[in-house]
């Protein structure tokens, strides 16, 4: 058992849990859940939403190169609760309904919080927090309590819409909708705020056990060096799960049009929609710890290959435009099933960091060199589904988005395919 393990309280994975998908929910899971609601209350396209995640994306890019080594030399209770607070912040920014141009700078500004501040401290601590031998069940609890911390998030919030809304749906007018989103987008952004004050508070016992591995000769951190991004890249886990990542996020950013699909496929109307995307949110946690508690039975990597299998056939099923408003088991069943294998996938792939044999001092640079391929999607997806969105309003234009997802389900099967016998050959 490691250090970490023995001293640090309960509530130190719980708190990460919650503090790890908090600062997302302003960026990206409110626009998931009420994609159309979010589309006509700032007047913007597909497109143009793409073109936010875009400019998010290329300041990720950045932050991610830099805030690996960052999150090797400083406490992550400062990082994280000072990345919560601000991106709150910009959330309060957001409920006042800038311009387009004005989004793009939020979003910018949301890509250096959740990111340069964030995101490697977090993957750390998740992993020492697994030790050696629980890396699939940290990475399941971080992951699968992320997804029910946004599915209570987009629960509260679709109650808060509706308490907004003072008759059928359908009938109000934009403006009313506006409006009761614009009371979401503030109690949202309150409760962001608590998350970095208990963060601040109560992760300080994460530092301390941290600090004593340092001390042991455990943990030595790394700075920003050529020597040590050279000897990241000597390892063939890392260019694999570039592709792994890039491919698993994409199905991921994905899931973005479930919501859209039920209304305009479906037949759905806006709550009923949100309550589609909000569904999928609650089936993330289940699979999160299932799959985490069978990875360390067997295999990490075996599992991502199972889910991008699933990515692949069931996206190759919505591509095809057999699922409409009269085959409403099959959506249920091909948007679960979807779930399942881009869950099961995106749990998982920082689980392969210890089965890679990946040494724990290097985590905050190879976390950061993988991201920079790993999370381009978030520049690029957002546009890609736009344009063809846009250009094919309604079915046909998810149907070539699906299609699109199919060729990069299969890219990462290939690559999750040779991780697993790499890492198969390395620990034999």
């Amino acid at each position: 058992m490691s250090q970490q393990q023995k001293t640090s309280p309960a509530y130190t994975i719980l708190l990460l849990i919650l503090a790890g998908e908090s600062v997302f929910i302003l960026p990206f899971v409110l626009q998931r859940i009420f994609r159309t609601t979010f589309l006509e209350s700032f007047a913007i396209s597909q497109s143009e939403l793409g073109s936010c995640f875009s400019i998010y994306g290329l300041v990720a890019l950045v932050s991610y190169l830099f805030g690996g080594p960052l999150a090797d030399k400083f406490r992550p209770h400062i990082l994280m609760s000072i990345a919560l607070m601000l991106t709150a912040l910009g959330g309060f920014y957001l409920a006042s309904y800038p311009t387009l141009a004005n989004l793009h700078v939020l979003y910018g500004f949301w890509g250096f919080t959740t990111i340069f501040l964030f995101w490697a401290a977090m993957i750390k601590a998740t992993r020492i927090w697994g030790g050696q031998s629980k890396q699939g069940i940290a990475f399941g609890f971080l992951d699968g309590g992320r997804g029910l911390v946004a599915a209570l998030f987009g629960s509260v919030g679709v109650l808060v819409f509706s308490a907004f809304i003072t008759k059928d749906i359908e009938l109000t007018s934009v403006l009313e909708r506006k409006v009761a989103f614009k009371q979401v987008i503030t109690y949202t952004s309150f409760a962001v705020c608590v998350v970095s004050i208990l963060v601040f508070f109560f992760l300080r016992k994460l530092n301390t056990s941290e600090e004593k591995q340092i001390q042991i000769g455990i943990d030595k951190p790394k700075t920003l060096t050529l020597a040590n991004f050279k000897t990241v890249m000597q390892f063939k886990a890392v260019w694999l799960l570039m592709i792994i990542i890039l491919c698993a996020y994409y199905g991921y950013k994905m899931t973005d049009l479930f919501s859209q699909y039920a209304e305009q496929v479906m037949n759905y109307n806006k709550i009923e929609a949100a309550k589609v995307g909000t569904s999928l949110l609650y089936m993330r946690p289940i699979i999160g710890v299932v799959i985490g508690i069978l990875a360390d039975r067997t295999r990490a990597s075996l599992w991502i290959v199972i889910g991008f299998l699933l990515m692949l056939v069931t996206s190759g099923i919505f591509a095809s435009g057999i699922i409409n408003d009269s085959a409403t088991l099959l959506f249920i069943l091909s948007i679960g099933t979807m779930a399942l294998g881009v869950y099961s996938a995106r749990v998982l792939y920082f689980a392969t960091l210890e089965e890679s044999k990946i040494p724990l001092a290097l985590t905050g640079i190879a976390v950061g060199f993988i991201s920079i391929v790993g999370y381009t999607p978030d520049i690029f997806a957002g546009p890609l589904m736009g344009y063809f969105l846009d250009k094919n309003p309604g079915a046909l234009g998810l149907q070539h988005s699906f299609g699109i997802m199919m060729l990069f389900s299969l890219v990462g099967l290939v690559a999750a395919f040779w991780l697993y016998r790499h890492s198969k050959s390395t620990t034999n």
